[in-house]
């Protein structure tokens, strides 16, 4: 869904304020979820677990179709849905043979597609399957935004207090566990952290999109940073540049309004690497 500008041309000033209403709250709201993917989206690209990231935003879904089966809330559902893989996956890393990605390949598409299964038998609900897939940040609410300020505030504040050994796991996993830090502990609730944060971005960017606003302003930030916790709080402002740029590029274009966020940072990616080609030019001149 993009944001149409004509109906400014033919409402007249009713339109407008109206069109700034809704503009105002996606603004907010998609800025609340990129200041809260961009730290934790660091750790995502540091692990190399962008398919970790993709399988909990598929099993979003069946958190969708059994939150509307169940007539409970949605981003409650979500979360559940997300928690119960996580650990679902740590169990199977322990017990089963099969290899991390081929586990995280079997539980992201086993929950997607049991995700659509179910929706489908759902006859009798309608549903706006293209808005939970690739977003639908124009219809977020006052409340929306609440659940979205107040989630990312305790996610932030939990991420705080594992940093040091959920940074020094990342780094050396055995050092960590030599050191004391209980680096299991903190790999547990990163990822339920995560569940969390798809829980609540995925009314922004939708199921498919998610992984992209994690791991797209941490690459771009990963290039400028000069420590961790700079590479987070770079990340976290150049995924709000990109709600902005992209929001924004949908009002002119009249582009769907997640994709166009994902689009917007990916834009911010490719302007990250000119420094990079600028210096390999001066250099192959001398």
């Amino acid at each position: 869904m993009g944001i149409t500008t004509g109906s400014i041309m033919t409402g007249g000033m009713g339109s407008a304020a109206m069109l700034d209403d809704f503009f105002t709250r996606a603004l907010i709201a998609g800025i609340g979820v990129a200041l809260t993917a961009g730290p934790l989206g660091c750790f995502i690209v540091w692990r190399r677990l962008a398919y970790f990231g993709d399988t909990l935003s598929h099993a979003a879904l069946l958190g969708v179709a059994l939150a509307l089966l169940a007539e409970v809330n949605i981003t409650l559902a979500v979360f559940g849905v997300c928690a119960v893989i996580s650990l679902a996956l740590l169990l199977l890393q322990r017990r089963a043979s099969l290899s991390a990605d081929s586990l995280l390949g079997l539980l992201a598409h086993s929950a997607l597609a049991l995700g659509l299964v179910v929706l489908a038998f759902m006859t009798w609900v309608r549903i706006d399957l293209m808005g939970f897939l690739f977003g639908d940040i124009l219809a977020v609410s006052a409340t929306d935004i609440a659940v979205i300020y107040a989630g990312g505030a305790a996610v932030l504040a939990v991420l705080a207090w594992i940093w040091h050994p959920l940074f020094a796991a990342t780094v050396n996993h055995e050092l960590a566990e030599a050191e004391r830090m209980r680096p299991d502990r903190a790999n547990l609730i990163f990822m339920l952290l995560m569940a969390i944060v798809i829980a609540i971005a995925m009314k922004i960017v939708g199921v498919l999109l998610i992984t992209a606003l994690l791991i797209i302003p941490a690459a771009t930030a990963r290039r400028f940073a000069t420590g961790p916790e700079h590479m987070a709080v770079l990340a976290a402002g150049i995924g709000a540049l990109a709600v902005v740029g992209g929001l924004f590029g949908s009002l002119e274009w009249d582009t769907p309004s997640g994709p166009s966020i994902v689009v917007a940072a990916f834009v911010l990616f490719l302007l990250s690497l000119l420094p990079r080609v600028m210096t390999l030019r001066k250099e192959s001149v001398r």
